[in-house]
Protein backbone atom coordinates (compact mmCIF):
# COMPACT_ATOMS: atom_id res chain seq x y z
CA UNK A 1 0.00 0.00 0.00
CA UNK A 2 1.53 3.31 -1.01
CA UNK A 3 2.14 5.98 1.60
CA UNK A 4 -0.03 9.11 1.64
CA UNK A 5 2.74 11.06 -0.07
CA UNK A 6 3.23 8.53 -2.96
CA UNK A 7 2.17 10.12 -6.27
CA UNK A 8 1.53 8.31 -9.62
CA UNK A 9 0.78 10.76 -12.41
CA UNK A 10 1.51 11.36 -16.03
CA UNK A 11 2.96 14.54 -17.42
CA UNK A 12 0.31 17.24 -17.66
CA UNK A 13 -1.98 15.77 -14.95
CA UNK A 14 -3.01 17.91 -11.99
CA UNK A 15 -1.89 16.42 -8.77
CA UNK A 16 -3.34 17.03 -5.29
CA UNK A 17 -0.82 16.23 -2.66
CA UNK A 18 -2.26 15.15 0.66
CA UNK A 19 -0.47 15.05 3.96
CA UNK A 20 2.07 17.50 5.27
CA UNK A 21 5.77 17.19 5.42
CA UNK A 22 7.42 16.74 8.73
CA UNK A 23 8.55 20.04 10.22
CA UNK A 24 12.28 20.44 10.30
CA UNK A 25 13.71 19.49 13.59
CA UNK A 26 14.78 22.45 15.70
CA UNK A 27 17.86 22.10 17.75
CA UNK A 28 17.43 23.37 21.27
CA UNK A 29 19.98 25.93 22.28
CA UNK A 30 21.74 24.92 25.44
CA UNK A 31 20.56 27.05 28.37
CA UNK A 32 23.20 29.38 29.65
CA UNK A 33 22.85 29.01 33.34
CA UNK A 34 25.94 31.10 33.93
CA UNK A 35 24.51 34.47 32.78
CA UNK A 36 22.19 35.13 35.79
CA UNK A 37 24.89 33.95 38.14
CA UNK A 38 27.43 36.24 36.50
CA UNK A 39 25.01 39.18 36.77
CA UNK A 40 24.46 38.60 40.49
CA UNK A 41 28.20 38.19 40.97
CA UNK A 42 28.84 41.57 39.36
CA UNK A 43 26.10 43.17 41.46
CA UNK A 44 27.32 41.60 44.69
CA UNK A 45 29.85 44.34 45.64
CA UNK A 46 27.23 47.08 45.22
CA UNK A 47 24.63 45.06 47.12
CA UNK A 48 27.07 44.51 49.99
CA UNK A 49 27.98 48.22 50.14
CA UNK A 50 24.33 49.29 50.12
CA UNK A 51 23.43 46.67 52.71
CA UNK A 52 26.20 47.73 55.09
CA UNK A 53 25.98 51.49 54.69
CA UNK A 54 22.36 52.15 53.70
CA UNK A 55 19.90 49.37 54.47
CA UNK A 56 21.37 48.24 57.79
CA UNK A 57 21.73 51.79 59.23
CA UNK A 58 18.21 52.63 58.05
CA UNK A 59 16.75 49.53 59.64
CA UNK A 60 18.73 50.14 62.84
CA UNK A 61 17.50 53.74 62.96
CA UNK A 62 13.88 52.65 62.62
CA UNK A 63 14.43 50.08 65.37
CA UNK A 64 16.01 52.58 67.76
CA UNK A 65 13.30 55.18 67.11
CA UNK A 66 10.69 52.95 68.74
CA UNK A 67 12.85 51.75 71.64
CA UNK A 68 14.16 53.41 74.75
CA UNK A 69 17.77 53.30 75.87
CA UNK A 70 19.76 53.33 79.06
CA UNK A 71 22.38 55.87 80.12
CA UNK A 72 24.98 54.06 78.03
CA UNK A 73 22.85 54.24 74.87
CA UNK A 74 21.94 50.55 74.70
CA UNK A 75 18.38 49.94 73.48
CA UNK A 76 15.95 48.79 76.14
CA UNK A 77 12.16 48.52 76.22
CA UNK A 78 9.84 49.08 73.31
CA UNK A 79 8.21 52.53 73.58
CA UNK A 80 6.28 52.70 70.32
CA UNK A 81 5.71 56.23 69.09
CA UNK A 82 6.73 57.93 72.34
CA UNK A 83 9.79 59.58 70.77
CA UNK A 84 7.66 60.89 67.92
CA UNK A 85 5.07 62.31 70.33
CA UNK A 86 7.85 64.15 72.16
CA UNK A 87 8.56 66.06 68.96
CA UNK A 88 5.10 67.66 69.10
CA UNK A 89 6.49 70.57 71.07
CA UNK A 90 7.30 74.22 70.55
CA UNK A 91 11.00 73.50 70.89
CA UNK A 92 11.01 71.02 68.03
CA UNK A 93 8.80 73.36 66.00
CA UNK A 94 11.49 76.03 66.37
CA UNK A 95 14.08 73.53 65.14
CA UNK A 96 11.98 72.80 62.04
CA UNK A 97 11.47 76.52 61.38
CA UNK A 98 15.22 77.16 61.71
CA UNK A 99 15.92 74.30 59.32
CA UNK A 100 13.48 75.69 56.77
CA UNK A 101 14.92 79.22 56.99
CA UNK A 102 18.49 77.96 56.76
CA UNK A 103 17.60 75.92 53.65
CA UNK A 104 15.89 78.91 52.06
CA UNK A 105 18.69 81.35 52.89
CA UNK A 106 21.44 79.05 51.64
CA UNK A 107 19.86 77.48 48.52
CA UNK A 108 18.11 80.35 46.73
CA UNK A 109 20.92 82.98 46.86
CA UNK A 110 23.58 80.42 45.92
CA UNK A 111 21.73 79.31 42.78
CA UNK A 112 20.48 82.72 41.67
CA UNK A 113 23.86 84.33 42.36
CA UNK A 114 25.69 81.64 40.40
CA UNK A 115 23.24 82.00 37.51
CA UNK A 116 23.78 85.76 37.43
CA UNK A 117 27.56 85.38 37.47
CA UNK A 118 27.49 82.76 34.69
CA UNK A 119 25.32 85.00 32.51
CA UNK A 120 27.65 87.95 33.10
CA UNK A 121 30.69 85.83 32.31
CA UNK A 122 29.20 85.02 28.91
CA UNK A 123 29.98 88.58 27.87
CA UNK A 124 33.05 88.86 25.70
CA UNK A 125 35.44 90.52 28.11
CA UNK A 126 39.12 90.10 28.75
CA UNK A 127 40.23 87.75 31.48
CA UNK A 128 36.96 85.83 31.55
CA UNK A 129 38.81 82.56 32.21
CA UNK A 130 40.55 84.03 35.24
CA UNK A 131 37.20 85.28 36.54
CA UNK A 132 35.64 81.86 36.10
CA UNK A 133 38.50 80.29 38.04
CA UNK A 134 38.17 82.87 40.81
CA UNK A 135 34.43 82.35 41.18
CA UNK A 136 34.82 78.56 41.14
CA UNK A 137 37.59 78.67 43.77
CA UNK A 138 35.28 78.06 46.80
CA UNK A 139 34.64 74.57 45.46
CA UNK A 140 38.24 73.68 46.38
CA UNK A 141 37.73 74.45 50.09
CA UNK A 142 36.44 71.89 52.55
CA UNK A 143 33.61 72.74 54.91
CA UNK A 144 35.99 72.90 57.88
CA UNK A 145 38.45 75.19 56.11
CA UNK A 146 35.75 77.53 54.84
CA UNK A 147 34.13 77.64 58.28
CA UNK A 148 37.41 78.63 59.94
CA UNK A 149 37.88 81.36 57.33
CA UNK A 150 34.44 82.79 58.07
CA UNK A 151 35.03 82.51 61.80
CA UNK A 152 37.93 84.93 61.28
CA UNK A 153 35.87 87.15 58.96
CA UNK A 154 33.05 87.35 61.52
CA UNK A 155 35.37 88.02 64.46
CA UNK A 156 33.90 91.06 66.24
CA UNK A 157 37.29 92.59 67.03
CA UNK A 158 39.60 91.85 64.09
CA UNK A 159 37.19 90.48 61.48
CA UNK A 160 37.02 91.82 57.94
CA UNK A 161 33.23 92.15 58.07
CA UNK A 162 33.27 94.62 60.95
CA UNK A 163 36.28 96.33 59.44
CA UNK A 164 34.29 97.09 56.29
CA UNK A 165 31.32 98.28 58.34
CA UNK A 166 33.60 100.50 60.45
CA UNK A 167 35.03 102.15 57.32
CA UNK A 168 31.45 102.99 56.34
CA UNK A 169 30.68 104.49 59.74
CA UNK A 170 28.47 101.57 60.84
CA UNK A 171 28.70 100.10 64.32
CA UNK A 172 30.19 96.67 64.81
CA UNK A 173 27.92 93.65 64.54
CA UNK A 174 28.08 90.48 66.64
CA UNK A 175 27.69 88.21 63.67
CA UNK A 176 27.73 84.88 65.51
CA UNK A 177 26.44 85.85 68.96
CA UNK A 178 23.37 87.88 68.02
CA UNK A 179 20.32 85.54 67.71
CA UNK A 180 18.79 87.69 64.97
CA UNK A 181 21.95 87.72 62.81
CA UNK A 182 23.62 84.37 63.49
CA UNK A 183 21.43 82.31 61.13
CA UNK A 184 21.82 84.67 58.12
CA UNK A 185 25.57 84.83 58.84
CA UNK A 186 25.94 81.04 58.79
CA UNK A 187 23.73 80.89 55.70
CA UNK A 188 25.97 83.44 53.95
CA UNK A 189 28.99 81.25 54.68
CA UNK A 190 27.13 78.26 53.26
CA UNK A 191 26.26 80.23 50.12
CA UNK A 192 29.94 80.98 49.59
CA UNK A 193 30.84 77.30 50.08
CA UNK A 194 28.32 76.15 47.45
CA UNK A 195 28.94 78.99 45.03
CA UNK A 196 31.87 77.41 43.23
CA UNK A 197 30.09 74.12 42.58
CA UNK A 198 27.04 75.93 41.21
CA UNK A 199 29.27 77.99 38.92
CA UNK A 200 30.90 74.85 37.53
CA UNK A 201 27.60 73.09 36.85
CA UNK A 202 25.99 76.11 35.17
CA UNK A 203 29.12 76.89 33.16
CA UNK A 204 29.11 73.34 31.82
CA UNK A 205 25.46 73.79 30.88
CA UNK A 206 26.17 77.02 29.02
CA UNK A 207 29.06 75.37 27.16
CA UNK A 208 26.68 72.63 26.00
CA UNK A 209 24.25 75.09 24.38
CA UNK A 210 24.46 74.91 20.61
CA UNK A 211 26.11 78.03 19.13
CA UNK A 212 23.70 77.81 16.18
CA UNK A 213 20.74 78.37 18.50
CA UNK A 214 22.35 81.46 20.04
CA UNK A 215 23.37 82.81 16.66
CA UNK A 216 19.87 82.30 15.28
CA UNK A 217 18.41 84.21 18.22
CA UNK A 218 20.85 87.06 17.64
CA UNK A 219 19.92 87.21 13.97
CA UNK A 220 16.29 87.52 15.04
CA UNK A 221 17.24 90.56 17.10
CA UNK A 222 17.56 89.03 20.59
CA UNK A 223 20.22 90.78 22.66
CA UNK A 224 21.11 91.13 26.32
CA UNK A 225 18.24 90.28 28.64
CA UNK A 226 16.08 88.76 25.88
CA UNK A 227 18.84 86.35 24.89
CA UNK A 228 19.44 85.37 28.50
CA UNK A 229 15.80 84.98 29.56
CA UNK A 230 14.43 83.32 26.42
CA UNK A 231 17.36 81.22 25.27
CA UNK A 232 20.05 80.65 27.87
CA UNK A 233 17.99 80.23 31.04
CA UNK A 234 15.40 77.84 29.49
CA UNK A 235 18.21 75.71 28.06
CA UNK A 236 19.86 75.72 31.50
CA UNK A 237 16.72 74.38 33.18
CA UNK A 238 18.10 70.80 33.55
CA UNK A 239 21.16 72.12 35.40
CA UNK A 240 19.05 74.50 37.51
CA UNK A 241 16.67 71.69 38.44
CA UNK A 242 19.58 69.48 39.41
CA UNK A 243 21.08 72.21 41.59
CA UNK A 244 17.76 72.90 43.33
CA UNK A 245 17.30 69.24 44.28
CA UNK A 246 20.91 68.59 45.30
CA UNK A 247 21.36 71.90 47.13
CA UNK A 248 18.18 71.36 49.13
CA UNK A 249 19.37 67.94 50.27
CA UNK A 250 22.80 69.31 51.18
CA UNK A 251 21.28 72.21 53.12
CA UNK A 252 19.06 69.86 55.12
CA UNK A 253 22.15 67.78 55.95
CA UNK A 254 24.47 70.70 56.80
CA UNK A 255 26.38 70.26 60.03
CA UNK A 256 30.06 71.26 59.85
CA UNK A 257 29.71 75.03 59.44
CA UNK A 258 27.05 75.21 62.16
CA UNK A 259 29.18 73.22 64.59
CA UNK A 260 32.33 75.26 63.95
CA UNK A 261 30.78 78.72 63.80
CA UNK A 262 27.96 78.72 66.38
CA UNK A 263 27.46 75.22 67.85
CA UNK A 264 23.74 75.68 67.41
CA UNK A 265 23.60 78.96 69.31
CA UNK A 266 23.04 81.58 70.38
CA UNK A 267 19.86 80.56 72.15
CA UNK A 268 19.39 77.72 69.59
CA UNK A 269 19.07 80.28 66.80
CA UNK A 270 21.10 78.07 64.46
CA UNK A 271 20.03 74.66 65.73
CA UNK A 272 18.85 72.84 62.63
CA UNK A 273 17.40 69.35 62.58
CA UNK A 274 20.74 67.69 61.89
CA UNK A 275 22.39 69.58 64.72
CA UNK A 276 19.52 68.67 67.04
CA UNK A 277 20.12 65.01 66.19
CA UNK A 278 23.78 65.47 67.09
CA UNK A 279 22.88 67.11 70.40
CA UNK A 280 20.47 64.30 71.31
CA UNK A 281 22.87 61.52 70.46
CA UNK A 282 26.41 62.74 71.17
CA UNK A 283 26.78 66.31 72.51
CA UNK A 284 27.50 67.01 76.18
CA UNK A 285 27.67 63.31 77.04
CA UNK A 286 24.13 62.67 75.83
CA UNK A 287 23.22 59.22 74.53
CA UNK A 288 19.51 59.53 73.78
CA UNK A 289 19.77 57.47 70.61
CA UNK A 290 16.04 56.75 70.54
CA UNK A 291 15.00 60.40 70.30
CA UNK A 292 17.85 61.13 67.87
CA UNK A 293 16.80 58.23 65.66
CA UNK A 294 13.20 59.44 65.62
CA UNK A 295 14.38 62.88 64.51
CA UNK A 296 16.55 61.23 61.85
CA UNK A 297 13.47 59.43 60.51
CA UNK A 298 11.63 62.77 60.38
CA UNK A 299 14.58 64.29 58.51
CA UNK A 300 14.46 61.45 55.98
CA UNK A 301 10.73 61.98 55.45
CA UNK A 302 11.27 65.73 54.97
CA UNK A 303 13.98 65.16 52.37
CA UNK A 304 11.85 62.64 50.49
CA UNK A 305 8.86 65.00 50.59
CA UNK A 306 10.91 67.97 49.35
CA UNK A 307 12.39 65.90 46.54
CA UNK A 308 8.97 64.56 45.52
CA UNK A 309 7.47 68.07 45.46
CA UNK A 310 10.38 69.41 43.43
CA UNK A 311 10.07 66.59 40.90
CA UNK A 312 6.32 67.01 40.74
CA UNK A 313 6.35 70.79 40.22
CA UNK A 314 9.69 71.90 38.83
CA UNK A 315 10.45 69.02 36.47
CA UNK A 316 7.49 70.02 34.29
CA UNK A 317 9.32 73.25 33.45
CA UNK A 318 12.55 71.54 32.50
CA UNK A 319 13.45 71.63 28.80
CA UNK A 320 15.55 68.58 27.98
CA UNK A 321 17.44 68.91 24.73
Amino acid sequence: MPSPRTVHARPGDRVLITGSPRPPSRRRRPARFGEPGLAWLLLLPSVVVFALFVFWPLGRTLYLSVHGNDIFGASSAYVGGEHYREMLSAEFGKVLATTALFTLFSVVPAILGALLVVLLLEARIRGVRALRTAFALPFAFSVATASVIFAVIYNPAIGVANGVLGSLGIDRVNWLTDPSIALPAVSAATVWMNFGYNILVLSAGVAAISPEVVEAARLDGATGWQLASRITVPLLSPQLFFLVVVSTIHALQSFGQIHILTKGGPDQATTTLVYSIYEKAFAFGSSDFGAASAQAVVLLVIMLACTAVQFGILERRVHYR
